[in-house]
């Protein structure tokens, strides 16, 4: 083999190695969302809403959660729970929104396991405000 043609394939491991490192390191974070997707199950979740029935919007709130944590897996959030993927992904959201987040999840926490939950339709309405604009910032809808 010529030295040229060494070189050569040499160069062309050398550059496939970078690009797979590169690949790999940049691998599911930041990824772009599906905004189409998301918006249309997010309507889906608004246009199920009876103002006249709090079971709606207790509901709702558990969709709009489990669309939140689906948005932060499709970015690249790592963790095993939501929890996790919201730490991971903390920075991604302003201080305001991450705390509003928090206080949603909770009470989506409240109403998945707690079978006496008492949910009034203002904290219901809030949650779904704090998971739309989450979405928002997450770049989702």
């Amino acid at each position: 083999m010529t030295p040229s043609l060494t070189f050569m394939v040499v160069a062309v491991v050398v550059i496939g190695v970078v690009l797979l490192v590169i690949i790999g390191a940049t691998r599911g974070r930041g990824g772009a969302l599906d905004q189409e997707k998301y918006r249309e199950n997010w309507l889906k979740i608004e246009n199920n809403l009876d103002k006249n029935n709090l079971a709606t919007y207790q509901f709702a709130v558990l969709a709009a959660d489990k669309l939140l944590d689906q948005a932060l897996r499709d970015s690249g959030a790592k963790g095993e729970k939501m929890s996790d993927r919201l730490k991971d992904f903390a920075k991604k959201f302003s201080r305001d929104t991450l705390n509003q987040i928090w206080a949603a999840h909770k009470l989506r926490n409240q109403i998945a396991h707690e079978t006496d939950s008492q949910v009034n339709l203002l904290g219901a309405r809030r949650a779904l405000a704090t998971y739309k604009k989450a979405l928002k910032e997450l770049g989702a809808i």
